[in-house]
């Protein structure tokens, strides 16, 4: 009988033994880390010469995917949410490595402390202690190291600033300025996702998508591909959307195309390319053709189509690009449009700063007080960042170097 006991306990305590998650080590060299880091970020800047000046906080976020949302500041450890202080320390010095997703901390007597988060969680690790893994991050994420890549590092990065801005399963813009998906945004973020192998973490959420448009600005037309590109991922034509997407799409049909508002103004060739897209990649019969006509925002779809690009005819058509600092996804998607490869003739922006390396500026529908728990000067500026649509535009074209 004892023997049986035994085997039960065995049988119980072995698998929980194995599902313990394994803690990472401290890190060896992350000076090292930083300056390899930054050597990357020299190259790209050299590459991409569009350099946008932003503000060096000195933070950084933890809580990839489903996890605690924390902010490293100042030797403070704070929810994200709430502004509650989860750990301090008096901090003598800071190495702040985004590549490899740490913050090393030495104390006044010398002390190191590493918060280093990893595929498990976020980890509090300081030699000769054991290493606490911090409640509420416990959770699975695949964090590939592209270490043959030349911007490998710059790809951690960026990846890392997509998937900090998933919340309950959920992929937001920017958690701190946004309490909801948006459908573009969305679709960006969830081809890094596909890359990644991290698609598990907006399933649910795709699934139960019921609505063809994300009610963020009015109906915007090109969510209705979005959604179906969205769907295509993670299941097929039978989901209870397609059908009403489908109905949708008739309504705003206007020749072959499909017309309605995208960030206010009307594009159908980006629309219309759109859905084509979402419709392809569901494998459901396609009806529609890309009007032949100029559409300022046709080159930012890059995914397809690009032989269908009709140019401005006179400068008077050509609508003014102002907005690209503002919203700088829109300078790497063109960049992966049209294949640049002279430095002077790409769009895409870099920031002055080592992380992050995404943003988005004077977004009159981000609620910019969100980020008051980071710095009140961002409120003022109504700068977000990390963003995960530019994130996306950046990691996307980079990965294909």
């Amino acid at each position: 009988m004892p023997a049986f006991r035994f085997c039960l306990l065995l049988l119980f305590t072995i698998p929980a033994f194995a599902q313990k998650p394994v803690p990472p080590g401290l890190h060896p060299d992350p000076a090292g880390a930083l300056q390899t880091y930054r050597e990357s970020l020299t190259r790209l800047r050299k590459e991409y010469p569009n350099q946008h000046k932003l503000p060096d906080l000195k933070f950084f976020l933890f809580g990839m995917g489903d996890r605690l949302k924390l902010i490293y500041r100042n030797g403070r450890l704070l929810n994200a949410l709430t502004g509650n202080i989860e750990e301090q320390w008096r901090v003598k010095e800071e190495l702040i490595v985004p590549s490899e997703y740490l913050v090393q901390l030495t104390l006044p007597d010398e002390q190191i402390i590493q918060i280093r988060e990893d595929e498990t969680g976020v980890w509090l690790l300081q030699s000769g202690k054991r290493p606490r893994l911090i409640p509420g991050t416990r959770s699975p994420v695949s964090l590939p190291r592209f270490a043959s890549h030349p911007y490998g590092p710059i790809l951690r990065v960026l990846h890392q600033e997509v998937l900090i801005n998933v919340v309950n399963g959920r992929p937001l813009p920017n958690f701190l300025v946004y309490i909801k998906p948006w459908y573009r945004d969305a679709a960006m973020m969830a081809m890094v996702l596909k890359a990644t192998e991290n698609l598990h973490l907006i399933r649910d959420w795709i699934m139960a998508i019921r609505d063809p448009f994300d009610q963020n600005n009015q109906r915007e037309v090109d969510n209705l591909g979005e959604v179906l590109f969205l769907v295509s991922l993670v299941s097929d034509k039978s989901h209870p959307v397609v059908p009403v997407v489908l109905d949708s799409a008739r309504r705003f049909q206007k020749g072959g195309g499909i017309l309605g508002k995208t960030d206010n103004v009307e594009h159908p060739v980006y629309q219309t390319k759109w859905l084509k897209y979402g419709l392809k990649s569901l494998a459901v019969p396609d009806p529609y053709s890309i009007p032949r006509q100029y559409d300022s925002y046709s080159s930012v779809f890059w995914l397809d189509y690009k032989l269908e690009y009709v140019p401005a005819r006179s400068a008077d058509e050509k609508q003014p690009d102002d907005n690209f600092a503002n919203n700088p996804f829109f300078g790497w998607a063109e960049d992966h449009f049209y294949g640049q490869n002279a430095n002077s003739a790409k769009r895409g922006m870099v920031g002055t700063i080592d992380y992050p390396l995404s943003w988005q500026q004077r977004d009159i529908d981000a609620h910019y007080p969100g980020e008051t728990v980071l710095d009140r000067e961002l409120v003022k500026q109504k700068l977000a960042f990390p963003h995960a649509w530019h994130a996306a535009e950046m990691f996307l074209l980079l990965k294909e170097l």
